[in-house]
Parts: structure tokens; sequence; C-alpha cells
């Protein structure tokens, strides 16, 4: 019997008709869709993809054993969170034996922090695979926002925000442009390292971008807690040629 095709697909930052054709198409032909979510919830890639699920398909959730509830630097985080990378792409592999293709639903650019991709790589040595681009998140907070980031030789630089406050700060000195990720409940140290950097004046932070419920404004704006789903932007300074 062949084996089926794993399809990772980018849904893009949120708005549902931000998805590319390639990827709508793929949905909606798909008899497996599966993606992550937490206990309880419906998955923030279901959400965005809803739209394109067509009635009949096998839906697979991929539930987290945890989310924030331990720090990442744990060492029960790391042991927890690969034992259900590997659960998962197990399931999947039982399909993709059976002859099923398989449609993975990744937020924003899944090859960008996307936990799709954990799954690719335990399973792109046995099975045919596809990657499907998405909007990554970034792209759509500063277009929502009508920022222009980068001008010229200005070096974009993408900063975890789950770094240490004092490789932030240096990240940030470093780079002409940056985008924060993984901001989360790390406000504080952001918040400090923006100081620390001398580019607080310069930082925007977006929440949700491009969903109904966003939220844009002057970093030193904010408040002191952020969703999963926000970032600060931080524009190149080398002018516009």
């Amino acid at each position: 019997m062949a084996t089926g095709t794993l399809h990772v697909v980018g849904v893009g930052p949120g708005s549902p008709d931000l998805l590319t054709v390639r990827a709508a198409r793929l949905i909606e032909s798909a008899s497996v869709v599966a993606y992550f979510c937490r206990e309880g919830r419906k998955g923030h890639a279901r959400t965005i993809a809803e739209t394109y699920i067509t009635e009949g398909t096998h839906e697979l959730r991929l539930v987290y054993p945890f989310t924030t509830e331990i720090a990442v630097e744990d060492p029960d985080y790391q042991r927890g969170i690969q034992a259900f990378y590997d659960r998962s792409a197990q399931q999947l592999a039982d399909m993709l034996k059976q002859g099923q293709d398989v449609v993975v639903l990744c937020e924003g650019e899944p090859f960008l922090y996307g936990s799709a991709m954990y799954l690719f790589d335990r399973l792109k040595e046995q099975f045919a695979t596809s990657v499907v681009p998405g909007i990554a998140a970034m792209n759509g907070c500063w277009s929502q926002v009508q920022l222009p980031m980068t001008h010229g030789d200005d070096v974009l630089c993408v900063i975890p925000a789950t770094l240490p406050e004092a490789d932030l700060t240096r990240w940030l000195q470093q780079a002409d442009a940056a985008v924060i990720m993984k901001i989360g409940r790390n406000m504080s140290k952001v918040r400090n390292a923006l100081v620390q950097s001398g580019r607080m004046s310069d930082a925007r932070y977006v929440e949700r971008g491009t969903q109904p419920d966003s939220f844009s404004c002057p970093f030193d704006e904010c408040g002191e807690t952020a969703p999963y789903f926000s970032l600060v932007l931080v524009p190149g300074r080398k002018g516009v040629r």
C-alpha cells in the first residue's frame, strides 16, 4: 500500500482571508486535518482555517500537555514536550502508513517557531512531505499598523522574549530593526531590555495582529501583561534612501 503525504500548512497570522490559495485548496480537499490546541480549546490554527474545513473531514486534535504552566528552561518541560511531539508524530505516522494524506495546520509561517515543524522533523525521512508557507505573524502585524521595518541595509533581528534579559538587550543594541516574539509573561523583561538598549521610543506593541480583537500602541503605553499572540516591532533606524 502506498503511504500518504504529510502537508504542513501555514494558515497565516489570524485573519482567515490571509491564507494563501494553495493552503485553502489543500485544507478544503483534505480527508484528515490535524492541529495543535490546549485542553478544552478549539485551537487557534483551527479557528483561522474553519471556513475551509469541509463536512466529513476527520479532525485530529493534538492537545498540548501544558503551555505556560512550566518554564521552558525546566527539564520537566523539555522531557514532557519531546514526549508529546513523539506521540503526535506517531499518530500521524499511523494514518500516513494507511495511505491517508494528512494536513497539519500551523499558525503563521510553519518554519518560524511553528510547532508543526517538530512533527515534520520526525516524519520527513519516512514519508512524502510538502510545506505550504504562510504569512508570518510579524508580517501581518507590521502591515496592519503600517510600520515600515527595514530600509536600505538595515539588518532585521527576530528575538524570542524567552531569552535572558541581558541577551535581549544585547540583540536590541546590535540590530537595526527587531521583532520580539513570544511576549506572554515576559513583558517586564522586554520593557527593561528596551529601556537599557535605548530602543523604547521606537517600539510598537501589537497583540492578536490581523484578528478582529487586535490591539496596538506604543510599547511605553501598554500594560504589564500580554497574551501569547503578541509581539513588539522596533523599526530600522538607518533612514529611507
